[in-house]
């Protein structure tokens, strides 16, 4: 008892530094069980969020569209085509003719996802640190990734792609699949300097002024070891570096991190049944595609404490912590993202993801 004591007391100077403001967030929205003091609502929502935001990449640099409650499951993104040139003289005193705009329509539905665990009284009793809130930082970490996750599938099945040629006795080979990429059709300045000249023929608009790459940490390496890199890779904006960004190198922005998409046993063969596993790399601009959720359902962090299941579980013996998320994710104009795909020479065979 006096420990537990002890921890309320701790629980509430701690809420009293915080402020509810602090955690506001228009895409996240945190709830945990009625029965919870409001000291430990704060504390819980602290750890979801704090171990939750530094996993969300992909959700970074989506464009943000919230969805109303109360409007249905699908929401319908509206994009204007680009107008063309207008190059031909006027004629004095004579008003031409008006021109229209062109509005295009994508329509996609939302996604629920989400993940609890069922906590013992002997477990919680038991263990040396407080299980609950140890969860909640396993949960934030996991919610995270499973939206970036999400988000990234639908990213990474975009229609712009860049295979690495192959390379052998000083010549390149051309790729037009994944089937034929062998171990030397790694990631390259050239190839991050064609994707993004594939992005300004296109006029795709740049993140703060750049594009940016997102590459797996086996690509990463593979890159950092290349001279090209060593002489011309830079940091423009040291004090606004992206959580695992390595560097910039032209206009792109590059950033490594895990979830970038592995496609296993898809390249050319190696021996027998095995293959080369495929990376892909997203090079990104502005307003490709567009994440959403339902206001007041973003994310939803549930605590069931001991002695809340009623007669469901008579001698208080079960607590639970859980989560879930209603997420969508849209690609919008293929043409303001590129995907290069590339072997790995730092992991020739590593698993899906």
């Amino acid at each position: 008892m006096k420990m537990i004591m002890n921890d309320l007391k701790t629980l509430k100077g701690l809420a009293a530094l915080m402020s509810l403001q602090t955690f506001a967030n228009p895409y996240t929205n945190v709830t945990t069980d009625s029965a919870l003091s409001d000291e430990m609502k704060v504390f819980y929502k602290t750890q979801l969020l704090q171990f939750m935001e530094p996993e969300l990449l992909f959700e970074k640099f989506g464009k943000k569209v919230p969805i109303p409650q109360h409007t249905g499951n699908t929401i319908e993104f509206r994009y204007m085509s680009p107008l063309p040139v207008a190059t031909s003289d006027l004629t004095e005193g004579v008003t031409p003719d008006g021109n229209k705009i062109t509005m295009n329509a994508i329509n996609e539905s939302l996604h629920q996802i989400g993940y609890w665990v069922c906590l013992s009284d002997k477990l919680q009793w038991e263990a040396v640190d407080p299980i609950i809130a140890e969860v909640t930082k396993a949960e934030g970490r996991q919610a995270g990734k499973s939206i970036d996750t999400l988000i990234r599938d639908v990213v990474s099945a975009g229609s712009n792609v860049i295979y690495a040629p192959n390379y052998a006795a000083g010549t390149y080979t051309e790729n037009t699949a994944r089937g034929t990429m062998d171990g030397t059709a790694l990631m390259t300045v050239d190839l991050l300097i064609d994707a993004a000249a594939a992005l300004e023929a296109q006029d795709a608009p740049t993140i703060d002024g750049e594009y940016v790459a997102i590459m797996h940490p086996y690509v990463a390496a593979d890159l950092q070891k290349t001279q090209a890199w060593q002489d011309a890779q830079r940091y423009v904006h040291p004090e606004k570096i992206y959580k695992g960004e390595i560097g910039s190198i032209g206009n792109i922005r590059v950033i490594k991190n895990t979830r970038a998409k592995i496609v296993a046993n898809a390249g050319a063969v190696i021996s027998g049944t095995d293959k080369y596993s495929i990376y892909t790399t997203m090079v990104l601009g502005a307003d490709a595609y567009a994440v959403s959720e339902l206001e007041g359902a973003g994310l939803e962090h549930i605590v069931k404490p001991l002695g809340s299941g009623g007669t469901a579980d008579p001698l208080n013996q079960r607590s639970s912590v859980g989560w879930k998320a209603m997420r969508l994710a849209k690609r919008l104009i293929e043409q303001y993202m590129v995907r290069i795909e590339t072997t790995s020479a730092t992991n020739t065979m590593a698993a899906a993801n």
